[in-house]
């Protein structure tokens, strides 16, 4: 069974009859930076990672943001072309072979490392935005009320899109050496995540996502900045 890639609903992937999964994989990444070691961090993050991490095949999109509401501080994730993009062998290469400046990064700067590979099961919208919320959950949620969720939100003008992703089980992936410098991650179950044209929408949003889903950690960013792999359009 194929499932369309179109605007509304679908989650840009697809199920094959054998049950194997070619479901957009998500790198998703929220932390906060050792104090004074800011400007570092901005350093290998602008001007050596994403270029580095969209280079790898199969990477196709990169976003970064800064939080506006909530924490850790800073939140980004990459758009793959399945999750097993995550454990392919050029990207393991990368994981565990790190340059200078990523060990100094992943031993000492990084803090506060939330990290989970999942997959994107579900999309409505056909437009990126620039203020983003973020649910995110320990416990896995119902699919339903996460699309129901969606579908009620999309009606609304000042969203752009929004997204489900779902943890795939960490024990397909084996614990790199940028894990182990940071001294393990922590995981999560489940990400809702909803995109809005203005942050001051996404602050509204988020209050009424706070109340709908409660026991779960909120945050509300604004883009910084997106990078694509080279003829890949920004979904």
């Amino acid at each position: 069974m194929t499932k369309a890639n179109s605007p509304t609903g679908a989650a840009g992937g697809s199920w094959t009859s054998d049950g194997a999964d070619t479901l957009p994989g998500i790198l998703a990444i929220f932390n906060n930076v050792a104090p004074g070691r800011e400007a570092e961090f901005e350093e290998w993050f602008q001007h050596e990672h994403l270029a580095e991490r969209i280079a790898v095949p199969g990477f196709l999109i990169g976003r970064r943001h800064e939080a506006v509401s909530g924490q850790p501080r800073y939140f980004n994730f990459y758009v793959t072309q399945s999750a097993a993009v995550l454990k392919s062998a050029a990207y393991l290469e990368r994981l565990d072979e790190p340059t200078p400046m990523t060990h100094t990064v992943m031993s000492e700067i990084f803090k506060d490392m939330i990290r989970t590979v999942c997959r994107r099961t579900f999309r409505l919208g056909a437009m990126r935005g620039t203020g983003v919320v973020t649910v995110r959950f320990g416990e896995r949620p119902a699919e339903t009320a996460l699309r129901t969720a969606i579908e009620t939100l999309i009606r609304d003008k000042a969203v752009a899109c929004g997204e489900i992703w779902r943890a795939v089980d960490p024990l397909e992936f084996p614990v790199s050496m940028e894990e182990r410098l940071r001294g393990g991650d922590r995981k999560i179950e489940a990400c809702l995540l909803v995109e809005t044209l203005r942050v001051p929408d996404a602050e509204k949003i988020a209050v009424a996502l706070a109340r709908e889903f409660q026991r779960t950690e909120i945050g509300v960013y604004r883009l910084l900045c997106e990078i694509t792999a080279d003829g890949v359009p920004a979904l």
